[in-house]
């Protein structure tokens, strides 16, 4: 069974997006982070998009990102414009960037894509989405980024998500030098 690994950037203060217009009137995603990005935060980013053959976005992710990596060029611009994508969304009615949208209960689907042969299934960014999955303990591995910085404002991590408490264990702890350490916890 493919694993489905959740990767989310989060301040120090628990926000994980930024609420800063950009001159496009629309949040201005990781504004925050970006002074942070080196080669270490490359190089676990690639690690990450390596172990895995698909991705599962919901629907805000997958237009910021469509947006960033469809115009990009190189090695990892490819992979990560062929990699097959999967996207949650309940306004969404056509999706382009080599993604399916996923109709119906969303558990479910999610569910047979892990049970589908292959490598893992990597979700960027936390969201609406994640409720629906940790409530169904589809989530196999969270590797939450915490960024030395303190935003103010924004939307916190898991902010109003409506499950249930959820226990997670420590799997790994990886230090970069710009300050960033990514935890990886797994369900208990």
């Amino acid at each position: 069974m493919r694993k489905l690994i959740e990767s989310t950037f989060v301040s120090l203060d628990g926000i994980i997006d930024d609420t800063r217009p950009s001159t496009a009137s629309r949040a201005e995603p990781q504004h925050w982070g970006q002074p942070y990005w080196d080669e270490d935060h490359d190089g676990y980013a690639a690690e990450l998009s390596a172990s895995a053959d698909a991705m599962l976005l919901g629907r805000v992710t997958y237009e910021g990102f469509a947006e960033a990596w469809s115009g990009r060029e190189g090695p990892q611009a490819e992979a990560m414009n062929k990699m097959p994508k999967y996207v949650a969304s309940r306004t969404l009615t056509e999706t382009t960037w080599n993604a399916t949208l996923i109709r119906g209960d969303v558990a479910e689907e999610v569910a047979k894509l892990k049970e589908q042969p292959g490598q893992n299934i990597v979700k960027w960014g936390t969201g609406e989405l994640d409720r629906t999955l940790v409530e169904h303990g589809l989530i196999d591995e969270f590797h939450f980024w915490y960024f030395p910085v303190i935003v103010g404002a924004g939307k916190h991590l898991f902010e109003g998500a409506g499950f249930d408490t959820t226990h997670l264990k420590l799997a790994d702890v990886n230090r970069f030098g710009s300050g960033i350490v990514v935890h990886v916890y797994v369900p208990k």
